[in-house]
């Protein structure tokens, strides 16, 4: 460890991360990536770049450096150009602008590891087109080689982070190659590793291997699991030692998203006083990603469209942390900086599936004090969307220009009213969507009734954490308890059937205290008086009973069931099983885990050619319990 934080002190000593001193005339001029020529990417691409063109740009460098006027060429090494590669590497503080130019640093060792043929559909490309040549790819997708007409940058925002203001933040180690529009949509390319931006403050702007892998598998997995979430394309291991707690190779993440503006885009101009670049950026959003709250035209007594913006963002994200606590995931660090304006889940740090169920479980060993616990994260998702709000504000105020004022502390009256009852909307959105989830997972597909999450939902999770049972295999194992209580009308064989049930939900129970007859009695109770009943009204069963007559119905259930209720989650040991064996050499157990969670996440049964990773649906070995990782990668 103290090899390690002199090698730290060494690289602060002589400059190499970064520097507040101008550059001088000796300074290196800026080498560009060359241009690939391999035919599988000469024309791969078709850029439709929007963010670039219509949002003011970084004025220190006007010009977009592929264009810059050429000094010196180099077929193999690339371009040098009439920049100085400071101004675009150090960090410094970027003003009235919402992007800086960017050129990705070259990678020694650039090797395809992982594809994600739904991400490549996604941008019409195709999984094989990256295998034909995977050193040509390596190298484009490193950055190590420029796609043709791609001219990348990276984002200016600010945002708070642990509930601080930490003012000019940005993309200090992701670099967006371009949009592309597809029949799926707006896509922007970002490239995660590949170097040191303006933004990058005291990091060095690469990326690992171990977090590179965590967040490649984790984005095609939320997305499989039907929560909202930014996506991979490609991973590219290098060379390059990278300095953490301990020196670890390096790698480079293809990110994809139909935009990667935050919260904290929107609130770096405000603290500035720039409201003129907000309501840039919040009529980008509206034209280019909200287009149908943008049209609907400002009558006097409706919400203008900065207001209807605000809502549909609430809306958003209250939607998506419900999903997250729907499927026991805790993203770890809900910094602004990290809280998607398209309500995704972006940016996979120190995330965790809930292993053994309790609601203050805490994913980030950053966060001693459990700011981002998994039951603090729709109340943090509420703070961050007030922290929004207060940008926003002024444009609601002032829909058209000029602005009556910059101080969010003398908004008109109407205009409080209106952010309060927008914001005050969020708790029942989040109620409403997380109850529509758990009736789904607990089999009730035709009716709502008020009490489902207090009189259903909660008295299971309330048995669960108090056995510290596996979560996903507690839901999992829910499929199969509608068949047990319909199969016979026979007590004592019915008591038999649920018994095994709860059985097996005590094997896979931390607490060993809840192995008690007490306990197990508890639950059988809770299917019996609770759960049987709910589920026969759902059915329109006679006498809201469950007979042998609904076992068929019941057996079909359960199937329908197994697709709300994954049996494979991403679980942080699993992810470290997956990093392990790739530095042992088994890079491509990487693409099969993305297979078993995205395609096979809520089978039965893997494939053959899967069948090892069965393991991952069993229970978490010894070494694999409260695992914990932090905000470093």
């Amino acid at each position: 460890m103290k090899r390690v934080f002199g090698r730290m002190q060494e690289a602060f000593a002589n400059n190499r991360f970064f520097s507040t001193k101008a550059a001088d005339a000796s300074a290196a001029r800026l080498r560009l990536r060359p241009t690939t020529t391999a035919a599988e990417w000469t024309h791969a691409l078709e850029w439709s770049d929007t963010f670039t063109k219509e949002l003011p740009g970084d004025k220190e460098i006007p010009r977009a450096p592929y264009t810059l006027p050429v000094e010196e060429a180099d077929e193999d090494s690339g371009k040098t150009v009439a920049l100085d590669e400071d101004r675009l590497r150090k960090s410094r503080q970027v003003n009235g602008a919402l992007w800086s130019w960017a050129v990705p640093e070259r990678h020694e060792g650039a090797r395809l590891v992982g594809v994600s043929a739904a991400g490549a559909q996604l941008v019409g490309l195709s999984h094989e087109q990256f295998w034909a040549n995977k050193e040509a790819a390596a190298a484009v997708w490193s950055g190590n080689q420029r796609l043709p007409g791609s001219n990348g940058w990276a984002h200016c925002y600010g945002g708070h982070q642990f509930g601080a203001w930490a003012e000019q933040l940005g993309d200090g180690r992701a670099i967006s190659l371009g949009e592309v529009a597809t029949k799926d949509g707006r896509w922007e390319i970002q490239l995660k590793g590949s170097g040191r931006t303006p933004y990058s403050r005291f990091g060095d702007g690469y990326a690992v291997r171990r977090s590179s892998i965590r967040e490649y598998l984790a984005a095609e997995h939320l997305h499989a699991l039907g929560v909202p979430s930014s996506r991979s394309l490609a991973l590219v291991f290098t060379d390059r030692v990278v300095e953490r707690e301990e020196p670890e190779l390096g790698a480079v993440l293809t990110r994809l998203s139909p935009s990667w503006v935050r919260f904290g885009s929107f609130e770096l101009p405000a603290a500035r006083g720039d409201y003129e670049l907000v309501r840039k950026l919040a009529d980008y959003m509206l034209r280019h990603h909200f287009a149908d709250i943008a049209d609907q035209g400002e009558e006097a007594d409706a919400e203008n469209r900065y207001a209807r913006l605000l809502r549909r963002v609430v809306q958003l994200t209250a939607h998506t942390v419900a999903q997250w606590q729907a499927v026991g995931f805790c993203h770890g660090v809900m910094n602004t900086d990290n809280m998607s304006l398209l309500g995704r889940t972006i940016d996979y740090g120190p995330f965790a599936f809930i292993d053994a169920y309790d609601p203050h479980f805490i994913c980030n060993h950053s966060d001693p004090l459990g700011r981002y616990a998994f039951d603090e994260q729709p109340r943090v998702a509420l703070w961050n969307l007030i922290r929004l709000a207060a940008p926003l504000s002024v444009q609601i105020d002032s829909p058209e220009p000029p602005f009556q004022h910059t101080r969010t502390d003398a908004l008109s009256k109407p205009t409080v009213e209106i952010i309060e009852n927008v914001l005050n909307g969020f708790q029942g959105l989040f109620a409403s969507e997380y109850a529509r989830i758990m009736r789904r997972k607990f089999g009730l597909f035709r009716t709502a009734e008020d009490d489902d999450a207090a009189g259903l939902v909660k008295p299971f999770l309330a048995l669960i954490a108090k056995a510290r049972t596996d979560y996903t295999f507690a839901m999992r194992t829910l499929c199969r308890a509608p068949e047990a209580l319909a199969a016979t009308t026979d007590f004592s064989d019915k008591f038999s059937q649920l018994r095994s049930l709860v059985d097996a939900l005590a094997e896979r129970s931390l607490n060993l205290k809840c192995g008690s007859e007490e306990w197990k009695e508890s639950v059988c109770c809770f299917f019996e008086t609770v759960y049987a009943p709910r589920l026969a009204r759902d059915l329109g069963c006679a006498d809201q009973k469950l007979t042998p007559a609904d076992a068929e119905t019941a057996r079909e259930l359960g199937a329908q069931m197994k697709r709300e209720n994954p049996r494979f989650v991403l679980r942080n040991w699993v992810a470290q099983d997956v990093i392990e064996r790739a530095e042992k050499g088994d890079e491509q157990w990487i693409d099969k885990v993305l297979a078993v969670m995205t395609t096979h996440a809520f089978d039965d049964q893997l494939p053959e050619h899967l069948a090892e990773a069965e393991v991952y649906a069993g229970p978490v070995p010894e070494w694999g319990e409260g695992l914990q990782c932090s905000c470093s990668s």
